[in-house]
């Protein structure tokens, strides 16, 4: 899972969006503050050791459009972190929350480390001194700049940002929405943990719906019995594979940074994840066969392929090799814009990441409207909902002179959970949009599902735009 030399992320997403603006009727100069970052911020500063040294440690936070406020992206810790990459996810996180109608600008965060390397100490005290310096530059706060975890980061990382945060700003009662994916003990959000990969599921499964899609790509409606191929068991990967499987879909591959495996029968997803957490990989694993190069795996024959790990791993060099019929961009950027063209001559149908990942934006969304709101989703209205249930099945047993069971009761008159809530709010946004994009395809007469995604976020932006007075 490398990424090749002089590769820019963001001229890649910078192209894609040139690609749509040539179908649009757009001012150019509109198109060019659209398509540049608002702000760009780069500092150093130390880490002290336990033995008594001192590393200099490199941070970013990148906000890519003001057009909406707050922006919103993650922060992700990994040696790969530089300006260009931090660039691209910014700009891809403009168009994703555009694409979805989630209001929010885009940005991205990223500390240049490799946190395996550093005990949880060391990972709280530059997560703290970052936060401080982004403090400093008041480019964090619930109206301004709301990170998230990203690759390398989580709710614990998460906790920390908050609590320096309100460290820093005692008198803003709006303090917890500084930052989402936070543990639900720090007003996070049920729901929020599976939230990518959940979203991954729902475009997946809209996309194998369209029965006229799926009669060109010569395929039947439905997961059922789809043979998919997983890169990256990590959160985003798991749940993916999880909840595919759970709907019929067969993973008969999985490839990670340290192998990988191929099993035609089909792989337990728990049973793997469970392994891998024990021995840090799947080398040795009784069932399928280990593959020792994973990056293998991407070519070889499935019906849909997953990247959930890194930018830029189907690129020209392999694209005519790839075997499968749908490719859903569960990671940001997997697919480099020479690659795609190749896939969509080939008559492959490529689910845009700025669509497929936005599970996490929109249930990060959720949790801020939570944060400024102060109360959980459903607490108000759940017992209401279950009184007015269980009256309604006392009518029906009187009308009918059938009584349920409690089973049934059970099932009928339960109030829906905040989690219930939130992923019903998830799913609603993924279904939308992706018959939006869709439909957009259509009307445009292109194949590219990520073209026509582009030119949907770019009306919208536009619209905001114009709205303002501030371009003809």
């Amino acid at each position: 899972m490398t990424k090749k030399k002089n590769y820019s992320l963001f001229d890649d997403v910078c192209g894609f969006v040139d690609e749509a603006a040539s179908m649009m009727d757009i001012h150019p100069g509109l198109l060019d503050q659209i398509k540049q970052c608002n702000s760009i911020l780069k500092f150093n500063f130390p880490l002290r050791n336990d033995d008594g040294t001192y590393e200099v440690i490199t941070g970013y936070r990148i906000q890519h459009s003001h057009h909406k406020l707050p922006v919103k992206g993650g922060i992700r810790y990994s040696t790969h972190v530089n300006e260009d990459e931090v660039k691209g996810l910014a700009a891809l996180m403009t168009y994703k929350c555009a694409l979805v109608n989630i209001p929010y600008g885009g940005a991205k965060g990223g500390v240049r480390i490799d946190p395996k390397k550093y005990n949880a100490t060391q990972l709280e005290r530059i997560t703290r001194r970052y936060t401080a310096e982004l403090i400093k530059k008041k480019s964090i706060g619930p109206a301004l700049d709301v990170p998230a975890p990203d690759y390398g980061t989580g709710a614990r990382e998460m906790a920390w940002i908050v609590d320096t945060f309100e460290a820093f700003n005692p008198e803003l009662i709006n303090a917890k929405g500084c930052v989402t994916g936070k543990p639900l003990s720090q007003h996070g959000i049920a729901g929020r943990t599976e939230a990518t990969g959940q979203g991954v599921f729902f475009g997946i499964r809209e996309a194998v719906s369209v029965e006229e899609d799926m009669a060109e790509l010569g395929l039947t409606t439905g997961l059922r019995g789809k043979k998919v191929i997983i890169q990256g068991l990590g959160n985003v990967g798991y749940y993916s594979a999880k909840y595919l499987s759970e709907a019929g879909a067969k993973v008969v591959g999985i490839a990670e940074w340290n192998g990988g495996i191929w099993d035609e029968k089909g792989i337990d997803i728990e049973a793997i994840k469970n392994y891998q957490i024990e021995n840090k990989g799947f080398k040795g694993y009784p069932k399928g066969l280990f593959i020792l190069k994973p990056s293998d795996l991407l070519t070889y024959p499935c019906d849909i392929l997953v990247p959930a790990a890194l930018e830029n791993q189907v690129t020209a060099e392999n694209a005519d090799k790839i075997q499968a019929k749908i490719i859903g961009e569960a990671a940001n950027g997997p697919v480099t814009q020479e690659a795609e063209r190749i896939l969509l001559e080939k008559g492959v149908m490529v689910i845009p990441d700025m669509y497929l990942n936005a599970g996490g934006v929109t249930v990060s969304y959720f949790e801020w409207l939570k944060n400024l709101s102060r109360v959980s989703f459903g607490k108000l209205e759940k017992r209401y909902d279950m009184e007015k249930y269980r009256k309604l099945m006392g009518t029906i047993e009187n009308a009918t002179g059938e009584a349920f069971t409690d089973e049934e009761k059970d099932a009928l008159i339960k109030g829906a959970s905040e989690r219930d809530l939130v992923l019903s709010g998830l799913e609603e946004t993924m279904v939308t949009a992706y018959h939006d994009m869709n439909q957009k395809r259509k009307e445009k007469a292109i194949k590219s599902l990520r073209t026509a995604g582009f030119i949907l976020a770019l009306e919208r932006i536009r619209t905001s735009y114009l709205d303002l007075g501030i371009f003809p």
